[in-house]
């Protein structure tokens, strides 16, 4: 008997946030490295765990 997969995908308002994987979905990465730019913000090099593929993320600082 084979496993039905149910579809996750809610409206962009419910959806909880966070970084998914564009191939599996898969939300546990590894970062491979970490650079600052020069215009202050920070890139991220991730890996995803589970099929590898690499993402590049950027991230604001914030200044309260």
């Amino acid at each position: 008997m084979t496993r039905q997969q149910t579809s996750t995908r809610t409206p962009e308002s419910n959806r909880p946030k966070g970084l998914e994987c564009p191939s599996c979905g898969c939300r546990h990465f590894e970062v491979l490295y970490t650079r600052a730019t020069p215009t202050g913000t920070i890139r991220r090099r991730r890996q995803c765990r589970h099929c590898g593929r690499r993402v590049t993320t950027t991230e604001q600082i914030g200044v309260n």
